[in-house]
């Protein structure tokens, strides 16, 4: 699983944290909804802010989600959801105002230097937009 390419700059082991969880394991639908969100969000992000993304959180079987504190229907248990940050700290409020603008964004909530991504792969994105939702 550590070198399946999500897409051109993500693979899947950042999704993962498996170091720490050896259980979360994703299911085939799990690895094309991370696949979908690399491609329209989190590709386009890196390029719009001309670093790379790191992703904090994604991939969250029903046992991490709990274990992190994670709500009960959490998008990152079907692969729908990241938290990230840009590779430069200064890139921070580019990469908000990038996602707030992109079709594609289904919410957004901002903590401290971080923020939680989410996709729809099957559905109308909400653009549910929250700054400071993560004090």
């Amino acid at each position: 699983m550590k070198n399946i390419k999500l897409s051109e700059h993500f693979l899947l082991s950042e999704f993962l944290n498996l170091g720490k969880y050896p259980d979360n394991i994703p299911t085939p639908q799990v690895v094309n909804n991370l696949a979908y969100g690399c491609r329209h969000l989190l590709e386009s992000a890196r390029q719009a802010i001309g670093c790379p993304v790191i992703i904090n959180s994604g991939y969250r079987n029903p046992r991490v989600n709990r274990f992190v504190g994670g709500v009960p229907n959490s998008q990152h248990m079907l692969g729908q959801a990241a938290d990230i940050r840009p590779q430069d700290p200064t890139k921070f409020q580019q990469l908000v105002d990038f996602l707030k603008a992109c079709e594609y964004t289904d919410q957004l909530l901002t903590g401290p230097n971080w923020l939680h991504i989410s996709w729809k792969p099957n559905g109308k994105p909400r653009h549910f937009v929250r700054i400071g939702y993560y004090k």
